[in-house]
Formats: structure tokens, sequence, C-alpha cells
């Protein structure tokens, strides 16, 4: 099965490694049929702290590297981080 990507912006990045990701995705009502704005935000690792506040960023799943981390940065503001560097951190 292949890997879930999401894309959000990024709302915190004061961790070490580590930075905040709010993801919004719009849902229908099922009564009244208009959409509706649901967000959710997830702890994605970034291995060289590239990533600043406000950042738009895709995040990867990958096996579980913390308590609440289980998910990867593989692009920041349309660029592709370097691969070697996600899979060291996989790893």
């Amino acid at each position: 099965m292949p890997k879930r990507v999401l894309t959000g912006r990024v709302v915190s990045d004061k961790m070490d490694k580590t930075v905040t990701v709010l993801i919004e995705r719009r849902v229908m009502h099922p009564l009244y049929k208009k959409f509706i704005r649901r967000s959710k935000k997830y702890a994605a690792h970034d291995e060289l702290n590239l990533c600043k506040e406000g950042d738009l960023v895709s995040i990867e799943e990958c096996p579980p590297l913390s308590k609440r981390k289980a998910w990867l940065v593989v692009a920041r503001n349309g660029e592709a981080l370097a691969a070697d560097v996600s899979e060291g951190a996989a790893a």
C-alpha cells in the first residue's frame, strides 16, 4: 500500500528536528450540504531543521519515530528535500 502524503503549513518549529504541521481539509456537512473546514495538527520529522513557521510542506507517513511522530517532511515550499536524508531518518 502506498504511503499517504499530506500538504500543510508549518505552525511551530520550536522543537529540535520536529515541526508541527496544520492540515486543513474541506468536508461537506451531511445535513446542510455546506462545505466546512476540518483541521488537524501532525508532528513531522525535520532532520536538518530547515522548515520555518509559515512554510508550505509535504509530509509522508513513516514508521513511528517517537510517541507522537510518525510523519516525515519530504518537500518544503515546492522543493523536494534530499533523498538520502529522508532514507536515513526513517531507518
